[in-house]
């Protein structure tokens, strides 16, 4: 009977399983998946996450149980189009994975997987899975997140079709109005007031990009790019704009809000069905294990930018 064990790599990510031999073949796998009908991604008491479908799955074909760590973790309702994982496997585990196809191991962990996560109705698809590069890790060799968020203002433009992808708001937003306040909070800052904070986890993020523009169908699109958001972050962001933009606050308000560093009544999320984690971005191979060390250090309060414009370029912290 095996043993259950906690195998480390280098970096200190921990890979769990009952297994004989140490698991040190890492793979990366991208996925993506419709957050309507979970519970965010993370496993909960009572309530379906995503990573527990996935968990599940492997532990299926691998026939012991096998943590996959997760590039950021989405809230309920939100979506993901390239969401990015790694999982850790044994020599023989990854051996095993065709069984008696023809197909290298990565397409065939994703055919087989599949075939499991097909029980979902395709809200749970796997795109890729490749052995991952030295010094690879999902969430702490990362550079940054991109979000995209769809709001249909104006009930001419609300689509009974694309409502699980969209939010309906009554009020026509001026974009304009919304790109100006959405400039005034880029660069590194503490996101208190943005954020709903975890135990001994920091606010101080670096937003690198945040705009709003008008489709050709008249949706209204955001995109938000960060080296991390924390929990709530993008839809808080996304919610005050949209007070200026339809009137509700004056010019101004993101910047004075951010400043006041306080979580309260005032902070307004926007709904989570409308919002999608686009992409992942990773730096050359040989920096991932550099990045990755890089990304544990602390983020200190002084090391902010007071103006809001500049992106720092300090070591970033962990991606909550």
């Amino acid at each position: 009977m095996s043993a259950q064990s906690e195998i480390f790599d280098p970096l200190g990510t921990v890979a769990v399983g009952e297994t004989r031999t140490p698991a040190w073949i890492r793979m990366r796998m991208v996925l993506g998946y419709d957050g309507a009908a979970y519970n965010g991604w993370a496993r909960q008491p009572n309530v379906t996450g995503v990573q527990q479908l996935v968990e599940e799955a492997l532990e299926t074909l691998i026939r012991r149980r096998v943590r996959v760590v997760v590039a950021g973790r989405t809230d309920a309702g939100v979506h993901a189009r390239r969401q990015v994982v790694h999982l850790d496997l044994t020599q023989e585990e990854f051996d095993g994975l065709p069984r008696r196809s023809p197909l290298a191991p990565g397409p065939a962990l994703v055919r087989r997987i599949n075939g499991i996560l097909g029980r979902q109705d395709g809200a749970v698809w796997v795109h890729e899975a490749e052995v991952a590069p030295d010094g690879f890790d999902a969430r702490f060799s990362a550079l940054a997140r991109r979000y995209s968020y769809r709001i249909a203002d104006g009930i001419e433009r609300w689509d009974p079709l694309t409502r699980h992808l969209t939010t309906w708001h009554r009020e026509p937003l001026d974009v304009e109005a919304m790109n100006r306040e959405a400039q005034t909070v880029l660069g590194r800052h503490d996101f208190l007031t943005y954020c709903k904070p975890r135990p001994d986890a920091t606010t101080i993020r670096t937003l690198q990009e945040f705009s709003f523009t008008r489709t050709e169908d008249g949706v209204i699109l955001a995109h938000l790019k960060a080296d991390a958001f924390c929990h709530n972050m993008v839809r808080a962001l996304i919610g005050a704009a949209m007070m200026v933009g339809d009137g509700r606050e004056q010019p101004g308000f993101l910047a004075s809000r951010l400043e006041e560093m306080v979580r309260d009544a005032k902070t307004k999320l926007a709904h989570p069905r409308a919002l999608v984690l686009e992409e992942v971005y990773y730096p050359n191979a040989d920096q991932l294990a550099a990045r990755a060390l890089q990304t544990r250090a602390k983020r200190e309060d002084h090391d902010v930018d007071t103006r809001g414009a500049a992106v720092s370029q300090s070591p970033e912290n962990r991606a909550d």
